[in-house]
């Protein structure tokens, strides 16, 4: 079988990097770029002007923009190593729903102020439930597929 290498392998600079963020991964990182963004300013608005309110609440907002550009980075640079990362923070980031989610459910005293995972992502159509799941579901799609193994001959 003949061995098919890119002009990136054959310039030396190593394995291509597989994109992420293209067919339906074009829409996480829209989506990843928009949440990072209003997730960044309204939790960077609300610890500067409103602490003392729901230091909580802000905090865990601030969180969230953390975790999505972190994913969007991911996202965009592609890659084995970034796959598995942006992985590895899409099941942090649903643990992160999830918890946050249920604790807002179990005690509403404890966020006086929503926060972008509040009630699952109700504030925000339930988007911040449905990416994780999405970006794991594509991802895991995403994997690259490992070089073969040269033939002994």
């Amino acid at each position: 079988m003949p061995e098919t290498t890119t002009a990136r392998e054959a310039a030396g600079a190593g394995p291509a990097r597989r994109s992420l963020g293209t067919g339906p991964g074009r829409l996480l990182v829209a989506l990843y770029g928009v949440f990072t963004v209003a997730a960044a300013s309204r939790s960077l608005y609300q610890l500067l002007a409103q602490f003392d309110r729901a230091p909580l609440a802000y905090s865990l907002s601030a969180l969230s923009a953390v975790v999505y550009a972190f994913i969007l980075f991911s996202l965009v640079r592609g890659g084995e190593g970034a796959r598995r990362a942006a992985l590895a923070c899409c099941a942090l980031e649903l643990a992160g729903v999830l918890g946050v989610g249920t604790w807002t459910l179990l005690d509403p005293s404890a966020f006086p102020d929503a926060t972008v995972w509040s009630d699952y992502g109700m504030g925000y159509l339930f988007i911040p439930v449905i990416l994780p799941v999405t970006g794991l579901l594509w991802l895991r799609r995403a994997r690259t597929e490992r070089p073969a193994a040269p033939a002994e001959g």
